[in-house]
């Protein structure tokens, strides 16, 4: 009789919970993705640094969504684990990703470009319309709505591709650029023109040879500059510019660019 019990207690505890949507990673952008689908009434299981990722997958075999929401440097392990039942149920919202990210893992996610802003202590700052691309594009874009946080569904990969170069752009230009001059987007752009530039030529070459073909510079210049008004008092350095220079210059050197901006600012 017992036994009857734990085993049904089982099954309803697994149906209560398929459909839910799992979170890897409860840091800032993770919490807001929680809180997102929260508020569309998920369940959200949370899977800490240190929860086993596998365990959790035997008991939660079928959710709805699996969100790796760990730093970029964490990506690679996680993915490398990731369970084999959640593969296919992938939502990734990392910076400086590209698609061979997780094509060299046979995997084909969702993925979010993030164009909102989190910090500890505020509440969520958008800069412009989040990028989104898969087949949990529409329910994530749904929960995000849900806290006023407007996202764009995209149609294509090469939408996609298109959209995470722009926010690498973003990213590596202002964070690299303000390693040597600090201050804002906006100060950036209107005071050290010539410098942005030349940092957006190097930076532009390392994701070429990322994605393995010439990119539209013009349309991803606009496209950048759209985001440096959405929010020109935006800091330039933050405290990841010193490691995403390093991880730069080390991709430079494997492609044997030049890129003497960036070789400037480091010295």
């Amino acid at each position: 009789m017992v036994k009857v019990k734990l085993n049904y207690t089982v099954f309803t505890m697994q149906n209560a919970l398929n459909g839910s949507i799992v979170v890897i990673g409860i840091g800032e952008i993770g919490s807001v993705i929680a809180r997102a689908f929260l508020r569309t009434g998920r369940p959200v299981i949370p899977v800490t640094r240190d929860m086993d990722v596998q365990e959790k997958a035997k008991q939660l075999e079928a959710p709805e969504a699996v969100v790796v929401a760990v730093g970029e440097t964490s990506l690679e392990p996680i993915l490398e684990a990731m369970p084999e039942v959640w593969k296919d149920r992938l939502i990734l919202i990392q910076n400086e990703l590209l698609p061979n990210d997780w094509q060299k893992y046979q995997l084909d996610p969702t993925v979010i470009s993030v164009w909102f802003e989190k910090k500890k202590g505020q509440d969520v700052k958008v800069v412009v319309p989040s990028p989104i691309y898969g087949k949990h594009a529409k329910i994530l874009g749904k929960a995000l709505q849900e806290l006023d946080i407007p996202t764009t569904i995209l149609d294509t990969p090469d939408q996609l591709e298109f959209e995470l170069v722009r926010k690498n752009l973003y990213i590596l230009v202002t964070n690299l650029a303000g390693l040597k001059v600090g201050g804002t987007v906006s100060e950036l752009w209107n005071k050290h023109r010539d410098l942005a530039q030349a940092v957006f030529d190097d930076v532009l070459s390392i994701q070429e040879y990322l994605v393995g073909k010439s990119l539209d510079k013009a349309s991803l210049k606009a496209a950048m500059l759209t985001a440096f008004e959405g929010d020109p008092d935006h800091q330039c350095m933050g405290r990841s510019a010193p490691a995403r220079l390093k991880r730069a210059l080390e991709i430079a050197d494997k492609a044997g660019l030049e890129v003497p901006a960036l070789r400037s600012i480091q010295a």
